[in-house]
């Protein structure tokens, strides 16, 4: 299973329209799940929030604007990989404060998509669209260019 580990809501219909979307197109190859934590103006109840949620027999990997940037065939081959030795990879997306050393000593990797800031709602559903390109890229069918 791959799960998506988050913080919040999403309020706008339009990301929300895209997630679903791209969490039917992902669900024709693998199983995925999306898990939202409350978000708090209070930091420290957030991040308590994630650390409830992680679990250390998965394979645990952070989106971290400081994390490695990988390109999208490898980060296909990162998943495919992965799900070769453990049965469940979890990407946790930390809240507008993101994510704090306490969250980051537990995650087996760290990733980056940019270094720029996003949305956090268009940033899941880039997650997503690249998860769905990685299964695109592992069975060989036309998608990625």
């Amino acid at each position: 299973m791959i799960k998506i580990l988050c913080v919040g809501k999403i309020k706008e219909v339009y990301l929300q329209e895209l997630i679903n979307d791209y969490l039917k197109r992902i669900s024709k190859y693998h199983k995925i799940e999306i898990i939202e934590v409350k978000d708090n103006v209070n930091y420290d109840k957030e991040i308590k929030g994630l650390l409830e949620k992680i679990n250390s027999k998965e394979y645990n990997i952070a989106l971290d604007i400081k994390g490695e940037e990988v390109t999208s065939v490898a980060f296909s081959q990162k998943i495919e990989n992965i799900l070769m030795e453990k049965s469940n990879i979890t990407f946790i997306i930390g809240g507008s404060l993101g994510l704090n050393d306490e969250v980051k000593a537990l995650v087996n990797e760290r990733i980056s998509f940019s270094s720029l800031t996003f949305p956090h709602g268009l940033f899941r559903g880039i997650l997503l669209e690249q998860i769905y390109r990685a299964f695109k890229i592992m069975n060989n069918e036309t998608y990625h260019k």
